[in-house]
């Protein structure tokens, strides 16, 4: 089992930041990445970014390519998410989510909310 905490959300101001953060405990080997979804009131939830745990190399959703940066710290297990330009349609439920590559499975968090006020 993988526990995930989430922090960091909030309201914000359009074009204002936001830093999210997720940790990881117990059984977090062999962890094959980490990453963001997102779910907005009536939509499906959606991709956000990614980050492979051992290589570091990410991949972002085109709608926050160049506005949101996600990071890790291998040795805390914990994922970030610095957000940065946000814009009213970032308005959604952040989903924490880890991926544990033996056997394949995805573990999520809580949610934490993000407003984006116009």
């Amino acid at each position: 089992q993988v526990q995930l905490v989430e922090s960091g959300g909030g309201l914000v101001q359009a074009g204002g930041s936001l830093r999210l953060s997720c940790a990881a405990s117990g059984r977090t080997f062999p962890m094959y990445h980490m990453g963001w979804f997102r779910q907005a009131p009536g939509k499906e939830r959606e991709f956000v970014a990614t980050i492979r745990w051992t290589s570091g190399s990410t991949t972002y959703a085109d709608s926050v390519k160049g506005r949101f940066t996600i990071s890790r710290d291998n040795a805390k297990n914990t994922v970030y998410l610095q957000m940065n330009s946000l814009k009213p349609e970032d308005t959604a439920v952040y989903y924490c989510n880890a991926r544990i590559a033996t056997p394949l499975y995805d573990y999520w968090g809580q949610g934490t909310q993000v407003t984006v006020s116009s």
